[in-house]
This record gives C-alpha cells, structure tokens and sequence, in this order.
C-alpha cells in the first residue's frame, strides 16, 4: 500500500477525542484509512466522523481546517497520509 501525505495535525483535543487537521494537498472521505505519523506517534484508522466549521461533511480537499474523531492521540505537528 502506498501513502501520500494529506495533512498535518494543528491540534489535538483530548475530551473529545478529536484532531484538528490543516489539509494540505489532496482530499479525504470518510472511509478512507488515514496513518498518522510523528515522533510518537504511529498508527491508522478509518476516517467515521469528519467536521468541517462544526458542520458534517463527507469530504474534505486541500486547504479545509477539519476536525476529525480519533481513538489514539495525536500531537501537533504529526503528518496526515492517506492510505491509496
């Protein structure tokens, strides 16, 4: 499997469980699998919850702030790929 880099992690806000992701080139939909990748960090999930502005979106492209649900944490900083 291949990846391309799609986003990188702004924030992370642990309450909810959600990533702030600034996207950078490409797109996502939910069910497409994300890797998240950093000092510490390392692993991929399928997008299932996805905001843009606190609105539901089923898509997100190259320069949308996005808020995603994740059940691991993520750092700042920490790159966004795209499994293909």
């Amino acid at each position: 499997m291949s990846e391309e880099q799609v986003g990188v992690v702004v924030k992370f806000f642990a309450k909810p469980g959600v990533a702030a992701i600034d996207m950078k080139t490409g797109s996502i939909k939910k069910g497409d699998i994300l890797r998240y990748k950093g000092y510490t960090t390392d692993f991929t999930e399928e997008v299932f919850s996805m905001e843009v502005d606190n609105q539901p979106v089923e898509e997100a492209k190259a320069g949308d702030m996005i808020g995603i649900k994740v059940k691991e944490r993520v750092r700042e900083n920490d790159l966004v790929y795209k499994v293909i």
